[in-house]
């Protein structure tokens, strides 16, 4: 496996050690990063034999260094974000082929989950909302969030979801992390709710604050989340559209997590910690209101920056 030439992809945020490698010809990919890699090693080795679209590992070992690496088998030459980029033709709505390979992976996906159930209960759940929504964290940097309003908001999405299977997800799922024949990157994998993963592939793009370079439609969300629901229904479980809310209610804490900047003179990252904290607000908002959260009713970074989102700030 060593004969490789193995070219950088990018470090991997998330371990300080971790990096990702692509060999000359696209066709693998090599791993590195501290412990919990054998961790993402193990748990991916296992959800292939559940039948989720995930690559196999072909080799792992240790370094001389004493980091842990996998070889993967590559499972297509670009992400869908690096496709759908790719496919803009001048514009930023989403190509319609991009939305459909989505459905396609994500449906194999949530099937293999709804198949093969993991541990649940109301405890699995306040795990969730805790590994999920990072709410320890975000509660510690944002103390003034920690209210009885968000408490009663995170409370009512546990009792909503109380009847829906728990899973073994991904937890950072989105279009980065899928490729036309499966799905990378288990570093956070949890358990879920079935449909926590990919119900809200499209969903999350406004948080990135317009950032991204494209945008989905309200017709392809809909077809999109009815392509989950058919599947869902297939494999004998609830459809997944109707906890939308409850699932981006806790992304929207995710996304807050770890965002207030320890040098006071950034004012950019101190500006996108104000923006996504206003986004967490709109969210709680709107559930509470609706029992749904509609991010296509979110600004951009641009326009709350120009000042539309100071209802926000703290």
């Amino acid at each position: 496996m060593e004969s490789f030439a193995w070219q950088l992809v990018k470090r991997r945020t998330a371990d300080a050690q971790g990096a990702v490698f692509v060999s000359a010809d696209g066709t693998r990919y090599r791993r590195t990063g501290g412990t919990g890699l054998r961790a993402e090693a193990a748990f991916q080795q296992q959800a292939a034999t559940l039948g989720y679209p995930v690559p196999h590992v072909l080799a792992q070992g240790e370094l001389d260094d004493g980091t842990f690496f996998v070889d993967e088998e590559s499972l297509g030459l670009q992400s869908l974000h690096e496709r759908a980029l790719a496919l803009l033709d001048g514009g930023q709505v989403l190509a319609d082929q991009v939305v459909d390979e989505l459905g396609e992976v994500s449906a194999r996906l949530l099937s293999a989950q709804a198949h093969h159930p993991a541990p649940g209960g109301r405890s699995a759940l306040g795990e969730w909302v805790e590994q999920a929504g990072f709410t320890s964290n975000v509660f510690t940097e944002n103390p003034d969030l920690d209210t009885p309003r968000t408490r009663a908001a995170l409370a009512r999405a546990t009792r909503e979801l109380a009847g829906v299977p728990m899973v073994w997800g991904h937890l950072d799922y989105g279009l980065p992390n899928v490729l036309p024949a499966g799905v990378i990157d288990w570093q956070h994998h949890g358990v879920v709710p079935l449909g926590y993963d990919v119900a809200l592939a499209l969903e999350v793009i406004p948080f990135k604050g317009g950032t991204k370079g494209y945008t989905a439609t309200a017709v392809q969300r809909r077809r999109y989340l009815a392509v989950l629901d058919a599947a869902a229904q297939a494999a004998g479980s609830p459809s997944v559209s109707p906890y939308l809310g409850a699932f981006l209610l806790v992304k929207s804490l995710f996304f807050l997590a770890l965002m207030r900047p320890a040098d006071p003179a950034r004012a950019d990252k101190h500006q996108k910690w104000q923006y996504r904290r206003h986004l967490a607000l709109k969210g709680i908002e709107q559930y509470e209101r609706t029992g749904t959260v509609d991010t296509a009713l979110f600004p951009t970074l641009d326009d709350f920056a120009a000042g539309q989102g100071d209802a926000g700030r703290p």
